[in-house]
């Protein structure tokens, strides 16, 4: 069987108490992946020295900043340093379950057209399992209309062929979250995502440290940049414009009202009036 090689990119950042289970998850794989890159985005803690001691199964690398700049930018970071096209994501505290490189793979090249699939995946939040709401619900194909309201790909689910980055840009580096649901919202108008239907990814959730916690009041605010970015670009047909436009103007009614509920008027005019300006071009 001709078996295309694997890079796995874990970005990191302060992450040393949960660091060594991605890690090790990745080097136990059934089938190994050819590569393992740690992208350190600026830690202070002792990363650096668990690293080290996996010696050269792990290429160990630090953004040229020496900084926390966020994940898109250490995600990106690992995609120009992989040496292979066929890349997996996994978020440094979460892990794969043994076959997860093993079976997507193979799903990849049974599928040479597909661009990107993902997996399903078991969630616990503080250290309890999890069940998904049914908006969570994970399958395949035009994620389109369903990416606009939430994201709906896991990231350390994803296995992407360069390719795709090729035809899409990378992670938008000035978004410091929802950097996953704006490249899911460039990617699935045009291409289809394989959805491999095994619970091959095991996510760790609830802490403060997450981007995802740090950023959850107002989130959306960066959701609607993406859905502006996504409209400016030019790309949308006309179905796909007007529901992208109708989930903008949700999104922005939701939002401004909210500014304008805890005193922020100027801020909350801004939003509710923003759809505005995308609803007057002809598509």
């Amino acid at each position: 069987m001709n078996r295309e090689p694997v890079s796995v990119i874990i970005p990191t950042y302060n992450r040393a108490d949960f660091l060594a289970g991605a890690i090790d998850s990745v080097l136990g794989q059934t089938r190994p992946p050819a590569e393992l890159l740690v992208i350190d985005d600026g830690s202070t803690d002792r990363t650096g020295d668990l690293v080290a001691g996996y010696g050269e199964a792990v290429r160990y690398l630090h953004n040229l900043h020496k900084e926390n700049r966020g994940p898109a930018a250490a995600r990106n970071l690992g995609i120009r340093a992989a040496r292979h096209d066929l890349l997996a994501f996994l978020d440094s505290d979460d892990r794969f379950d043994p076959r997860k490189v093993e079976i997507q793979a193979e799903a990849m090249r049974a599928n040479p057209a597909v661009l990107i699939s993902h997996t399903e995946e078991i969630w616990y939040r503080n250290g309890v399992h999890l069940n998904q709401k049914k908006k969570h619900r994970k399958e395949g194909g035009d994620l389109f209309a369903r990416g606009l309201a939430l994201c709906v790909v896991g990231m350390s689910t994803v296995m992407a062929r360069r390719q795709l980055f090729d035809r899409v840009g990378m992670f938008d580096e000035d978004l410091p979250c929802c950097e996953d649901y704006d490249l899911w919202l460039r990617v699935s108008p045009f291409w289809e995502f394989l959805y491999i239907d095994r619970p091959l990814t095991i996510k760790n959730g609830g802490r403060p440290d997450q981007v995802s916690s740090q950023y959850r009041l107002g989130m959306d605010r960066f959701r609607i940049k993406a859905l502006g970015k996504l409209l400016e670009a030019g790309r949308l047909g006309p179905e796909h414009y007007r529901m992208a436009v109708e989930a903008l103007t949700a999104k922005c009614c939701i939002y401004g009202n909210g500014c304008l509920k805890h005193g922020r008027e100027e801020e909350g005019r801004r939003y509710l009036e923003m759809p505005r300006r995308y609803e007057s071009i002809e598509k």
